[in-house]
């Protein structure tokens, strides 16, 4: 496989070499002004000639006579643009972009006039291109693309002082939980990426705790993409979420900070961004910390023994928990000339968690003659870091703007650190198999390389042509510890059985081929395929070659999506993808979670791949102010991936227990009323069908999953705004039972100040409730178990923002090439962390 994904770059380092030795257009050449040393220049504003706004990103090339190329430029945001060094003569300005026709216009630089400026030129839309329906009446809010929907929470009063979680839960068809479950239209197989790239952020952990620690106020839009095409790595079965971070780029010097007080977390974001020219530079830091709270957790087991005997465990007890941490990322870009540009990105994180308390369980076997009860007290403190940094190379032409060629590489890696004390003692006796005096580490180190190659060539107008190849390389070492303290010489003592370290790799090498057809003035294709071939493999320090483990598989990964276009606002798409979903760190890493040793946690090594196919219709329209999006689904995942209690042994562990078959739909609305009122509305419902066998038991499932969210803006007189949202989210489901219901209310308000270079605001959560009530219900032959968990919520915030330099005047949209989106949410790349 490594040979044909070598063969396949080679091909396309190739064909970029052709390109250039054909003579690569953006080279200089002089014009008609014989041997004068005067250099010219061309300005211009490119402009939509339906809407009258400006075009960003259009190619501007200035041609010679024999169609040579001299120079060019990129429109910014404004749709501006400026070519300097232009040599006097007589040339032709070409004008093109994506889904327009292009125009010409001949101008002249002479020694006495050396400078052009064309004013305004239009473009007019091209009906053959494959349109994307954005919706205008909020557009800076929400924007219903062709094949993505986009939440712009930048513009978002009410995310002021909040976190990634609070902006997850207000996009369309998501969900998020206190644990970090995000689901998409009731599926918890998603990908979530940062910059269109992955993170280990992300994927090396406890993804809740990455969301509440990103704050809202770096966060400028949220993509949600439900049929991935075959360019996106083939892994997140539901679809993609992509969480695009503030990066901007100025003409001259700019910054914003971004302060938040509240009672349940604080935060302050500085922000600068340079440029001049072609070069640019950004960078973004923040500071966060949450005040210490009080969480409870009961749990109750109880098993049927038989007889008219049972089998009781109930656990009760608090820890008050902090969180501290930080992020710093930037990046630069270098355009060494219209068509040429340089692209890097890098990320910095900390993370310092924390939480201590006690906890009393009791324990009664009426089978055996047992009657214990203890106490136990639980200090658990973690600390994660990590850094990411990319390398893009991008390649222009001036003869067509959607042929592209593209290079990137990615480093990525984290250490993630936790250390558990555990002291625990008999309340009723003295039974010394309750005695423990313990201190558990568990450190994890990830690395991570990626490669990465894309070509897209158009054929004529009707036809775009898109090839890629990709390969990931992961290493992950966890190494664990167990030390119990020795009664008769008081020190800590290494628990071998349970001491030891895990080498995992997991090596991901990928291709694609993708076409986008234009049938006609209404009718599009995109259709293609994805081959991917992993190679996983884990071995222990301390354990025999037979405890290793290795899983090699191929997949062929179709993907068909067909628009058919009814007016300039409305569009119908049919569509069908064929997705997987690999095992996680946490769900393959035998390494068992001891805190509480009658509710143990491990991983299962054996565990396969699950694999989706999904069928969608979705209708799209804007009329009058209002936005309205429709879709129906149908998804069948085979080798379901689920969570499994064994109720004699009170061990939970990870399965592949066979089938679930969904069907679903979703609406989301929007209109704007009296050009002040804005309202939005989310309903997503699908059905939960699973059935399988595990260990010889005959397991099934059925449940209606169903949610939504509903917001509302007001745009008072005299910069005022208001903010209201609220969201509900039924409960979660598993084989064995389920996760309670989720709901939220918040308020926000801002008064925009100074000229509108900074705002003030209020933040509000959960007024009327002061605890929120999670956890869940498990039951199966013979037994039953509940998990009751309190948590504040609720919280009052004050946010103040503002805004410095030249704000807006060429805001450069660039990130990373690269989309790790292959590995199940919820890793962790310390085997899946410690319990209470």
């Amino acid at each position: 496989m490594i040979k044909r994904i070598a063969g396949l770059m080679a091909l396309l380092m190739l064909v970029q070499w052709g390109v250039n030795a054909q003579g690569y257009p953006g080279a200089r050449g002089g014009g008609r002004g014989g041997g004068s040393s005067i250099k010219g220049r061309v300005t211009g504003t490119i402009m939509d000639a339906d809407e009258d706004a400006p075009i960003e990103f259009a190619t501007i090339a200035i041609k010679k006579g024999d169609g040579s190329i001299v120079n060019g430029a990129i429109a910014d945001s404004d749709g501006k643009f400026r070519i300097i060094e232009v040599p006097m003569g007589k040339y032709t300005v070409e004008v093109s972009f994506v889904g327009y026709e292009p125009i010409s216009q001949e101008i002249e630089l002479t020694p006495r006039e050396p400078d052009v400026n064309l004013g305004s030129l239009t473009l007019a839309s091209n009906t053959q291109a494959l349109d994307e329906v954005v919706v205008e009446g909020e557009r800076d809010l929400i924007e219903n693309r062709i094949d993505k929907i986009v939440y712009n929470s930048e513009q978002d009063i009410a995310n002021r002082g909040g976190n990634a979680a609070d902006v997850l839960r207000r996009t369309p068809l998501l969900s998020v939980d206190l644990e970090g479950n995000v689901q998409l239209r009731g599926s918890g197989n998603i990908q979530v990426l940062l910059n269109g790239k992955p993170s280990s952020l992300f994927s090396g952990g406890n993804l809740a705790a990455a969301l509440n620690a990103l704050p809202a106020d770096q966060i400028v839009s949220v993509e949600v993409i439900t049929a991935p095409s075959a360019k996106y790595d083939g892994e997140g079965s539901a679809g993609i979420i992509n969480i695009i971070t503030k990066k901007k780029t100025l003409e001259g010097f700019a910054g914003n900070v971004n302060l938040s007080v509240g009672t349940r977390q604080n935060s302050a974001v500085v922000g600068v961004s340079t440029g001049k020219g072609r070069f640019g530079f950004n960078m973004n830091s923040n500071l966060f910390y949450s005040w210490p709270r009080l969480t409870t957790n009961t749990l109750i087991r109880t098993v049927d023994q038989g007889d008219g005997l049972t089998q009781t465990l109930t656990d009760d007890g608090g820890q008050d928990s902090y969180t501290l941490g930080g992020f710093l990322s930037g990046g630069f870009f270098y355009d060494f000339n219209a068509y040429h540009s340089l692209n890097a990105n890098f990320r910095g994180r900390g993370f310092d968690r924390g939480g201590a308390g006690n906890f009393t369980t009791t324990f009664e076997d009426q089978l055996l003659g047992i009657n214990q009860e203890y106490s136990r007290f639980l200090d658990d403190r973690s600390f994660s870091s990590g850094f990411e940094g990319s390398l893009d190379y991008v390649a222009k032409f001036a003869d067509n703007p959607k042929r592209e060629f593209t290079a990137s590489y990615q480093l990525d890696g984290s250490i993630q650190d936790q250390r558990q004390v555990i002291q625990q003692q008999d309340d009723i006796g003295n039974d010394l198999s309750l005695f423990r005096d313990e201190v558990n580490v568990n450190d994890g180190d990830n690395r991570e390389h990626t490669i990465q190659l894309n070509y897209a060539h158009p054929f004529g107008e009707l036809l775009l042509l898109e090839v890629g190849a990709k390969g990931i390389f992961r290493n992950l070492t966890s190494t664990y510890t167990y030390d119990t303290l020795n009664q008769e010489t008081k020190l800590y003592v290494e628990n071998q059985d349970l001491s030891d370290v895990l080498n995992y790799t997991q090596n991901v090498e990928a291709g694609f081929i993708q076409t986008n057809w234009k049938l006609s003035d209404n009718w599009s294709v995109l259709a293609g395929i994805r081959y991917e071939a992993t190679q996983i493999g884990g071995s222990f320090r301390d354990q025999s070659e037979e405890a290793s483990f290795a899983n090699n598989y191929d997949n062929w990964l179709p993907s068909i999506t067909v628009n058919r276009k009814l007016n300039r606002f409305t569009s119908l798409k049919a569509s069908y993808t064929q997705r997987i979903q690999r095992p996680n760190l946490r769900f393959i890493n035998p390494f068992q979670n001891t805190a509480q040793l009658r509710n143990i946690s491990t991983g299962n090594p054996d565990l396969e791949a699950e694999v989706t196919d999904q069928y969608e219709v979705s209708y799209s329209t804007f009329v009058k102010g209002s936005a309205i999006n429709a879709s129906v689904f149908y998804r069948r995942t085979n080798d379901v991936i689920t969570s499994y209690l064994d109720p004699e042994t009170g061990i939970t562990t990870f399965a592949n227990i066979g089938v679930n078959n969904s069907i679903g739909a979703n609406f989301f609305g929007s209109v704007t009323l009296w050009e002040i009122l804005t309202l939005r509305g989310n309903v997503n419902a699908s059905t939960f069908n699973a059935s399988g066998t595990l260990n010889g038991v005959d397991l099934s499932r059925q449940a209606i999953i169903w949610g939504g969210n509903m917001s509302g803006t007001v745009k008072l007189p005299k910069d005022w705004t208001i903010e209201g949202f609220g969201f509900y989210r039924a409960p979660r489901q598993t084989i064995q039972g389920f996760q309670r219901s989720f709901s939220l209310l918040s308020v926000g308000i801002q008064k925009q100040i100074w000229d509108k270079k900074g705002a003030i605001g209020l933040r509000i959560v959960e007024p009327f409730v002061v605890n929120k009530r999670f956890g869940g219900i498990s039951s199966g032959e013979g037994f039953t178990q509940e998990n009751v968990v309190l948590v504040p919520f609720q919280s009052f915030g004050v946010s103040f923002r503002y805004n410095f330099g030249k704000i807006g005047d060429r805001v450069r949209g660039r990130r990373s090439r690269i989309n790790n989106d292959d590995v199940q949410d919820g890793g962790d790349a310390r085997s899946g962390g410690f319990g209470r």
